[in-house]
């Protein structure tokens, strides 16, 4: 490992904006101010990490999730599925989030090492896509909570105007980088948990009877359904189990790997439960999957209605602004050399063009369980490849001045890690179901198998 002196004396690294800043300067971080630099401001204690990562968890594709699974599993085996995939979520996380957490680098430089300089636009643009799109859909299903509301109060009836609002106040949030997000994802927290709370037992208020015949009183199974089900769930974080080393680096050092899973897990487990059970109890009572329809019936109170709307509206900017811009705005850096501000500016604009009132319809339910699948397949064997990359080869030890020396081993491409991430995919694709579980052991095994003896790699492993 290099020390201090040498990260920031390494080629490239002052171009991408190190400043070296500790001490005295360890809390100036302005707002708007992120680079792909080593992280030498964290700004994020545990507690605040924790709030942010609960705020930020509040997705409707978790609601979608829950939809897609009516008629497969009771009520008892998709609260231990959802429960199990928040499990391997934490330690998922932990994981791949350790290489940002001690150097303070981001995703799209950790990559640097097992896919290259130019390979890294591979995971960077596979990892971006979905964000793009979960950012559009969940827009869109904002903007509709929205118009609800303006109907309800002004009368005033138009899904478009509120769409592209809602767009542009969630890009103009984003601008503000970390420091705005964190602030808006620990505000909201408490807000957040006490309208799920709210929600989830008025559906079982409005629903019971019809809950219990449909969702309980069935048998459902435990077999490869169930399996399929911990994955669906652990997909929709598929994503950031992938960057999380963009928000790690925030974390303020000194947090040990127990604690740190229990974070993780602590902080996606209430939201996942609730939204993701939410989904399954009000579309297996009324067959419908528009989060907006759903709750304008379950809620019969209208100030309480128009508060529960709002809070659709609120969570999708806390997701959206922590989960959905943050990791294609730092591809978008790295691939074209932009700042933090136009690059996710141009990435809120990129989610206008992802047509998610198509992806809100009821029958989209099955058609969203597909993607997830899909995408997962992909990011499963980028984030084995990168574990085995950082554990098994490396020690645990990087070189953060070659990460950032466009000229050095790491240039080019590390085909090792693209042909690891496709063999595993090939295979996942294969068994669609459990798609992240089934890619990890064949890219993993296939990628240390070509690091340890394909010689055109062996520059990749120079530490």
């Amino acid at each position: 490992m290099t020390s201090k002196a040498q990260t920031l004396a390494a080629p490239g690294l002052q171009a991408a904006g190190a400043t070296g800043a500790t001490g005295a300067d360890a809390h100036t971080k302005a707002i708007g101010e992120e680079s792909l630099a080593p992280q030498q401001t964290r700004i994020m204690g545990k507690w605040s990490y924790l709030l942010a990562w609960f705020g930020g968890c509040v997705s409707i594709g978790t609601f979608a999730m829950g939809s897609s699974i009516v008629g497969t599993l009771n009520l008892l085996q998709a609260t231990v599925a959802i429960a199990i995939g928040c499990f391997v979520i934490g330690i998922a996380l932990t994981l791949n989030g350790a290489a940002g957490y001690k150097y303070g680098i981001p995703f799209v430089v950790q990559a640097r090492g097992a896919f290259g300089f130019s390979g890294t636009k591979f995971p960077g643009l596979v990892r971006a896509v979905p964000a793009i799109v979960w950012f559009g859909f969940q827009s869109w299903v904002g903007a509709g909570a929205l118009n609800a509301v303006s109907v309800s109060l002004f009368g005033f009836d138009s899904l478009v105007f509120w769409f592209v609002v809602f767009q542009f106040l969630q890009i103009g949030l984003s601008v503000l980088g970390f420091q705005g997000i964190k602030w808006l994802e620990n505000i909201g927290s408490g807000f957040i948990l006490v309208s799920l709370t709210y929600m989830f037992f008025s559906v079982i208020d409005k629903y019971g009877d019809i809950i219990s015949e449909r969702l309980v009183n069935i048998e459902g199974t435990w077999g490869l359904p169930f399996w399929g089900a911990t994955m669906l769930f652990l997909g929709i974080y598929s994503t950031m189990m992938l960057n999380v080393s963009d928000y790690s680096r925030e974390l303020e050092r000194g947090v040990r790997r127990g604690p740190l899973t229990t974070i993780y897990a602590m902080s996606i487990l209430p939201c996942t439960l609730f939204m993701g059970l939410i989904g399954l109890m009000v579309s297996g009572a009324t067959g419908v999957a528009d989060p907006i329809q759903v709750f304008s019936s379950a809620v019969d109170n209208k100030p309480l209605l128009i508060a529960t709307l709002l809070f659709i509206t609120f969570a999708q900017v806390t997701t959206n602004v922590l989960n959905n811009v943050v990791p294609p705005t730092y591809v978008l850096m790295d691939v074209f050399k932009l700042s933090f501000r136009s690059a996710a500016v141009i990435v809120g604009l990129l989610a206008f063009g992802t047509f998610p009132w198509e992806l809100v319809k009821d029958e989209s339910a099955a058609g969203l369980q597909i993607f997830v699948q899909t995408y997962s397949a992909f990011l499963g064997p980028i984030f084995a490849v990168l574990v085995v990359d950082y554990y098994l080869l490396r020690g645990r030890s990087l070189n953060i001045g070659k990460l950032y020396d466009e000229n050095g081993p790491y240039r080019g491409v590390n085909w090792a890690g693209i042909i690891a991430s496709l063999v595993g995919a090939a295979v996942a694709l294969s068994f669609s179901a459990v798609s992240w579980y089934a890619s990890l052991i064949p890219a993993g095994l296939t990628y240390w198998l070509l690091m340890k003896n394909w010689g055109a790699c062996r520059r990749f492993l120079e530490n």
